[in-house]
């Protein structure tokens, strides 16, 4: 896998100490409060499992698997619901973990249905942000690493659910994917 690596981006060391300042940010800002992390799977899964064992204030887990991609690098723009959230988030506080904000399409549509469900306010914590690549203008509160527009992998982010085992996020080579 490493072959069709062009360039190493952010390394396993530099994840991990983002991790922990992301997660000393969250543990600060819900002290004494019971927050749901909803994690975004496939790929929000590899960051939520280092994430949350670095909050050290109670929190809830869910997942929503969501469809926008298919086998593309460009999202589609619209947004499927594969799994729902499993978890009554009337009156808690939300924070979505995400890999990677791209168009900020999804997270606009999640941010609507979680407040469609009474939450009482809704977070977004991402790993990697492509803040050129967004369509629309979003919030995000908690922001590991911002990128450009490569195409990156690694550390939960896949092609074509190819090299999400990776630990470092890299840019993937372009005859890889063209």
């Amino acid at each position: 896998m490493r072959n069709d690596i062009e360039k190493i981006l952010i390394t396993e060391t530099e994840i991990q100490k983002k991790i922990k300042q992301l997660g000393e940010q969250i543990s600060k800002d819900y002290e004494g409060k019971y927050p749901v992390l909803i994690c975004i799977l496939k790929g929000g899964i590899v960051f939520l499992s280092d994430l949350m064992r670095s909050i050290s204030t109670k929190v809830e887990l869910d997942f929503m698997s969501l469809s926008s991609y298919g086998n593309s690098t460009k999202s589609s723009g619209v947004v499927k619901i594969k799994k729902d959230i499993d978890v009554d988030i009337s009156n808690r506080d939300v924070i979505i973990i995400e890999d990677i904000v791209d168009s900020g399409l999804t997270l606009k549509y999640l941010n609507e249905y979680f407040k469609q469900h009474n939450s009482d306010s809704v977070k977004i914590c991402t790993l990697l942000d492509k803040p050129n690549a967004h369509q629309i203008d979003i919030k995000i509160d908690y922001v590991g690493f911002e990128v450009g527009n490569d195409f990156v992998v690694g550390y939960g982010l896949d092609y074509s659910q190819k090299y999400r085992n990776l630990p470092y996020i890299g840019i993937l080579k372009k005859e890889i994917y063209s």
